[in-house]
C-alpha cells in the first residue's frame, strides 16, 4: 500500500520515463518546435513505451524476481512517469506550458493513488483545476480533453473527475466513495501550491466531518459488498478483491486507520512502522502483509491468464494460477487444491487482522460502549470481565498458564450472550495451540458440545406460509461479521474455527479447514459446509423450515438423540480429502472422537453409523426407483430403526441445503420425503409389506371407484383397468391413474397419434409431462431430445408400455434453475418439439450439437469428470439397473436412451441427478422379452458401448479446456 516503487527499478523507472521524453521532445524543453511532432506519431511512440514497461513488469514477476505487491507498485511508478511526460507534452500541445506555473494539477487516486496498480486495472486520475470565473478556464479544460483523448487512443481504461477544490470538499461530503478516493490523492504532476490546498482543506474538512460517519458507511458498504459476493470467505469461486477476506477488506481497514489517525501517520497499513501505533504486533504485521503480497500475486497472475480485469478465481483458471505459482501435487492433494488451500487460510488470516485491529480504530473513533452491562461477581471470580460491552479475561487470568480458561471464556459468553472482546480475541490466536492439551477434559467437552448444540427450543413455533419462526438465539450478532450465517450455534463455530481452537481441539478437523474439492457441486470449503450443515439443522429444530419439507419439523421436535445428531453432522465430511471412502474413514474417526467428547457407547455408534450411510437417503431417493419394492425394503433392511431413519432424514436434509442455494429444490424434498414414509411403514410393519399381487389389486380397485364415481362409464373403467401392467398401477396414486384414465380415453376417441399433457406443479418444483404414443424402439430417446432442445431437464421419467401396445411415458422436468418449467409459451414449444422429434421432422442430433455450443461454459470443461458405468442386478428383482456417471451436457439423456435402444433394451423408468458438472443418470432396464438381463457377456457389451460414448465426450471436452489453458498460458 505504500507509494514507492521498490528501489532496485527506481532507476530501470527514471531511465525510461527520461527516454519517452526525449522522444516526444527531440530538441528539449525550452528549444525546437514540438508541436512538429504529430499526434499520431506521439501515440506511437507512447504505445510503444507502454507496451515495453507492461512487458518489463511482467517478465520481472513472471519469473519471480518481483513480488505481487512490489510488482503493482513498479507498474505505477512506470505510469506515474508516462503521465508526467504526457502531461508537459499535452500543455505544449494546446499553449498553456509557457505560465511560470501549471494552472491545474494531476493527481492519483484510488487504487493507483495508493501507487498501486494491476495489470488490466482502470487508471483514476483527478483533474484539480482552479475557481475560476464562468468563461476562463477553456485552456485548462481543452488540455485535460487532450491528456484524456490520449490515454484512451491508447487504450486504457481511465476513471476521471475534473473539479475544483470546492467541488471537491462538496463530493466528498455526499458521497462517502469520493471521500475514499481522495483520501489517497496523490500528486503527479501540475501545480503544486493548488494541490496542497487542496490537501489542507480536505484534512481540515474530514476533521470536522468525524470519523464516525465514515466508519459507519465503510462498515455498511462492506456489508453490502460482502452480501453481493455471497457472505461467505470460502466459496469455492471467491472474488479476491471483493470477496469477504479479499483485497477490498485489507484496505478497508487502512483506510478506517488512515481517516481515524490522519493521512501524516498512515501511509501504509503494513509498513514495518505501522506496529508503532500499538494496534499491531510486529508478528501480526508481518503475517498480514504476507495475506496482502499473496493476493497481490494471484491477482496478477489471474490478470495476466485471463487477459482482462478479472477478480474472480473460477474453475477454469484455478488449476492455471495454481500451477504458475508452484503448487504441485502432493500426495493425494493435487495441485488445485493446495493453491486453493492456501488462498482460504490466507484469508482467513485477512478475518482474523479484521477482528484483532478494527475495533481498536472503533474505541478511537467512537468512544467506548454507552451504557455498556457490567460484569458480575460470578463472572469476575471465574476471571472475566466486561469492557465496551464485550467479554475479556481479567488481569490476572492467562490462557497460557490455563488453557481451560479459553473454553470458559466461551462458555461465559454463552451464558450472558456477550460478544468476545477483540483483545480476547487476540489472545485466543496468540495461544490456541495450548487447546491441544484440553483433548479428552469433561469440561472442555461439555463447554464444546453446549456451543456446537445452541439452546435446544423450549416450545417451537411451527412459521405459517411466507413467515419465518424466530429462533431464540443464544448468542450475540458477531460484531464485524453480523450476517445471518453467524448467528446462533454458527457463530461460536465459527469464533471456534477461525481462532484456530476447534483445529486443536480435534486435530481431524484441521485437516479440512479451508479444503475445498474441486468440482462444481460444492460451493463452500469442507469446514464451511460441515458449519452451515450445523448452523442450518438450529434453523431445523426452531421451525424454520417447516414449509419446506414439514416432515422435518416434526421429527426436529422429538428428538431423543439430539447430540448424536450434531455430532454426526459435525464428523459428516470429516474425512474428505483424505482418499478413500470419505463415509466409511468418518465413520472410523466418530469411534474415538466421540469417547473424547464424553459420549457414551450408545451415542457413539449411532454416530459412527449416521457418519457411514449418511449418503444413504440421498443417493436412493434420487438414483433409484423408489416405487419398486426391492429398493424399500433393502433400505429397511439397512436402517432397521424408526430413531436411526428419523436422524437419517435429518443429517440427510441439512447437508444438501449446506453444499449450496441452488442443490435443494422443491422436487428433492418431495421425493426425501416419500421415501422416508415409505421405509417407515416397513420399519412400522404396515401395508408397505403387503404381497405385490394384492397391492395392484387395491390399486385398480381404489381408481375404479374414483372413476365411476367421476362419472366415466362402466365400459371406459373397465378398459382402462386392462391396459396396465402391475408395475404401472404401482407407480402412481389414484389421482394421477384418474388422469391418465380421462388423457387415454380422450385420445383414444379422437384417434389421436400423439398426445402431450403438461402440468405445472410447483409445490413439488417440477412440471409433469405425460406422453401417450405408439411404441417403438427409441421413443424415450427421442422425447428426451426434445426435452434438451427446449432448455428443460429431466429429473425423473416413468416409462410404461401398456397392453395395447401404446407408451405412457410420464417425465418430470425443470428449468435451469431447477424450477417447475411453467411459461406458457415454454410449454407449447416444448409440446411442439415433441411432436416434431417423434415425426421426424427436427434433426435432434444437430439442434442438440448447437445447444450444447450454447451452453458449455469454460468454467465447466474445466472440471475433469470420469466417465463411469455401473450395472446392477441385485437392486431389483424385475430390472436391470444401469448407472451411468459422466458430464452433464444438453442431450446427454438422449445419447444415453438411444445407445440403450441401440442395445435392444427397454427403459422402465429413469432417475437423473445432477451434481454440479457430474451427472448420475440411473436406468431401471429390461430385455425385449421383459426381463433382467443376466448374460454376463451381453452385460459386458452394454457397459463397454456406454462407457465408449461417454469417454469420447470427455475427452471432448479435456481438448477444448487444454487448448484453451495453452492459450491462456
Amino acid at each position: 500500500m505504500s507509494n514507492a516503487a521498490p528501489p532496485s527499478a527506481s532507476a530501470s523507472v527514471e531511465a525510461m520515463t527520461n527516454a519517452l521524453h526525449t522522444a516526444l521532445f527531440p530538441s528539449g524543453d525550452g528549444g525546437g518546435d514540438a508541436r512538429a511532432l504529430p499526434r499520431e506519431d506521439a501515440i506511437g511512440l507512447v504505445r510503444r513505451h507502454l507496451s515495453r514497461y507492461q512487458a518489463h513488469v511482467r517478465e520481472e514477476f513472471e519469473h519471480h524476481r518481483l513480488g505481487g505487491a512490489e510488482a503493482g507498485k513498479l507498474l505505477a511508478a512506470y505510469t506515474d512517469g508516462m503521465i508526467r511526460v504526457l502531461a508537459a507534452f499535452a500543455m505544449q500541445q494546446t499553449d498553456i506550458d509557457s505560465q511560470p506555473e501549471a494552472p491545474f494539477a494531476i493527481a492519483a487516486t484510488g487504487g493507483y493513488g495508493r501507487g498501486l496498480l494491476a495489470p488490466f486495472s482502470d487508471i483514476d486520475l483527478l483533474f484539480l483545476i482552479p475557481d475560476v470565473p464562468e468563461g476562463q478556464g477553456e485552456d485548462v479544460r481543452a488540455c485535460v480533453e487532450y491528456i484524456l483523448y490520449f490515454l484512451w487512443d491508447l487504450g486504457l481504461k481511465v476513471g476521471h473527475a475534473t473539479r475544483t477544490i470546492n467541488e471537491c470538499i462538496a463530493e466528498a461530503e455526499a458521497d462517502t466513495t469520493v471521500r475514499t478516493t481522495l483520501l489517497d490523492a496523490r500528486a503527479l504532476t501540475g501545480s503544486e501550491s493548488l494541490f496542497s490546498m487542496f490537501q489542507a482543506r480536505y484534512i481540515v474538512a474530514c476533521v470536522r466531518a468525524g470519523a464516525d460517519r465514515f466508519i459507519t458507511d465503510k462498515r455498511k458498504e462492506r456489508a453490502a459488498r460482502h452480501h453481493r459476493f455471497g457472505d461467505s470467505p470460502y466459496l469455492v469461486e471467491p472474488n479476491i478483491k471483493e470477496g469477504r477476506g479479499g483485497l477490498r477488506d485489507l484496505q478497508t481497514l487502512y483506510w478506517m486507520c488512515r481517516y481515524t489517525f490522519g493521512t501524516r501517520h498512515v501511509s501504509d497499513l503494513l509498513a514495518p512502522g505501522f506496529s508503532e501505533l500499538g494496534l499491531l504486533t510486529e508478528p501480526e504485521a508481518k503475517r498480514a502483509r504476507r495475506a496482502w503480497d499473496f493476493l497481490w500475486r494471484v491477482r496478477f497472475h489471474l490478470h495476466y491468464v485471463s487477459g482482462r480485469a478479472e477478480e474472480r478465481l473460477t474453475f477454469d483458471v484455478q488449476p492455471v494460477v495454481g500451477g504458475r505459482m508452484g503448487y504441485t501435487r502432493h500426495g493425494r492433494q493435487v495441485g488445485v487444491e493446495r493453491f486453493m488451500r492456501h488462498y482460504f487460510l490466507t484469508v482467513r488470516e485477512v478475518m482474523r487482522l479484521t477482528l484483532v485491529l478494527e475495533p481498536a480504530v472503533l474505541r478511537q473513533a467512537l468512544g467506548p460502549v454507552a451504557n455498556a452491562p457490567e460484569a458480575d461477581s460470578q463472572m469476575r471470580d471465574a476471571g472475566f470481565t466486561v469492557l465496551d460491552g464485550r467479554i475479556l479475561p481479567q488481569r490476572g487470568t492467562s490462557f497460557e498458564d490455563e488453557p481451560i480458561q479459553m473454553m470458559r471464556l466461551l462458555d461465559w459468553a454463552k451464558k450472558r450472550k456477550l460478544p468476545i472482546h477483540p483483545m480476547a480475541m487476540h489472545q485466543l490466536i496468540r495461544w490456541e495451540r495450548k487447546a491441544a492439551s484440553l483433548r479428552g477434559d469433561p469440561e472442555t467437552a461439555r463447554i464444546f458440545l453446549d456451543l456446537m448444540c445452541g439452546d435446544p427450543p423450549d416450545r417451537p413455533q411451527r412459521a405459517s406460509r411466507g413467515e419465518v419462526a424466530e429462533q431464540p438465539d443464544a448468542s450475540p450478532s458477531f460484531h464485524l461479521m453480523d450476517e445471518g450465517r453467524r448467528k446462533g450455534n454458527a457463530y461460536w463455530l465459527h469464533i471456534l474455527n477461525e481462532t484456530g481452537l476447534m483445529g486443536r481441539l480435534l486435530p481431524d478437523w484441521s485437516r479440512v479447514v479451508g479444503q475445498m474439492q474441486f468440482d462444481t457441486y460444492h460451493v463452500f470449503t469442507v469446514d464451511e459446509h460441515i458449519i452451515d450443515a450445523l448452523r442450518i439443522l438450529g434453523r431445523v429444530e426452531h421451525g424454520h423450515m417447516a414449509d419446506e419439507i414439514p416432515v422435518a419439523y416434526d421429527l426436529a421436535r422429538n428428538l431423543h438423540s439430539r447430540r448424536a445428531l450434531y455430532v454426526a453432522v459435525m464428523l459428516h465430511d470429516i474425512a474428505k480429502g483424505r482418499g478413500g471412502d470419505h463415509s466409511e474413514i468418518g465413520s472410523q474417526i466418530a469411534l474415538y472422537v466421540c469417547p473424547e467428547l464424553g459420549m457414551d457407547s450408545e451415542e457413539t455408534e449411532t454416530v459412527s453409523w449416521l457418519v457411514l450411510h449418511h449418503l444413504l437417503l440421498s443417493h436412493t431417493a434420487f438414483q433409484r426407483d423408489i416405487d419398486d419394492p426391492k429398493t424399500i425394503l433393502d433400505l429397511a433392511d439397512i436402517i432397521q430403526s424408526p430413531e436411526r431413519l428419523r436422524l437419517l432424514l435429518l443429517l440427510t436434509i441439512v447437508d444438501m441445503r449446506a453444499v449450496g442455494p441452488r442443490v435443494w429444490n422443491a422436487w428433492k424434498a418431495t421425493l426425501l420425503n416419500e421415501l422416508y414414509m415409505r421405509v417407515a411403514e416397513v420399519l412400522e410393519g404396515s401395508l408397505a409389506t403387503t404381497e405385490r399381487d394384492v397391492r395392484v389389486e387395491r390399486a385398480k380397485a381404489a381408481t375404479a371407484q374414483w372413476l365411476m364415481e367421476d362419472g366415466m362409464n362402466e365400459t371406459d373403467v373397465q378398459h382402462f383397468m386392462g391396459l396396465g401392467y402391475g408395475s404401472y398401477w404401482l407407480s402412481f396414486d389414484h389421482d394421477t391413474h384418474a388422469r391418465h384414465a380421462r388423457l387415454i380415453s380422450e385420445s383414444e376417441r379422437m384417434h389421436s397419434p400423439l398426445t402431450v399433457e403438461t402440468q405445472p406443479l410447483p409445490a413439488r418444483g417440477v412440471t409433469e409431462v405425460t406422453i401417450y404414443a405408439a411404441d417403438h424402439p427409441g421413443l424415450f430417446s427421442k422425447i428426451a431430445g426434445a426435452v434438451a432442445i427446449a432448455g428443460a431437464s429431466i429429473v425423473d421419467a416413468r416409462i410404461h408400455t401398456m397392453t395395447n401396445g401404446m407408451a405412457l411415458d410420464t417425465l418430470w422436468i425443470q428449468d435451469a434453475g431447477g424450477a417447475a418449467f411453467e411459461e406458457p409459451q415454454q410449454l407449447a414449444r416444448l409440446s411442439l418439439l415433441v411432436e416434431q422429434a417423434l415425426t421426424g421432422r427436427i434433426n435432434i442430433n444437430r439442434e442438440i450439437a448447437q445447444c450444447g455450443r450454447r451452453l458449455s461454459g469454460r468454467r465447466m470443461r474445466a472440471i475433469h469428470v470420469p466417465p463411469r458405468v455401473v450395472i446392477d442386478n441385485r437392486a431389483s428383482n424385475t430390472c436391470t439397473v444401469v448407472e451411468i456417471n459422466g458430464r452433464d451436457r444438453p442431450g446427454l439423456l438422449h445419447d444415453v436412451t438411444a445407445a440403450l435402444s441401440e442395445q435392444k433394451l427397454q427403459i422402465a423408468s429413469a432417475h437423473i441427478t445432477t451434481y454440479g458438472v457430474r451427472a448420475v443418470d440411473v436406468f431401471y432396464v429390461k430385455d425385449l422379452f421383459g426381463l433382467k438381463i443376466t448374460d454376463k457377456g451381453r452385460l459386458d457389451r452394454i457397459r463397454t458401448t456406454l462407457l465408449a460414448g461417454l469417454q469420447e465426450a470427455e475427452a471432448a471436452a479435456q481438448r477444448q479446456s487444454s487448448e484453451l489453458e495453452s492459450i491462456t498460458i
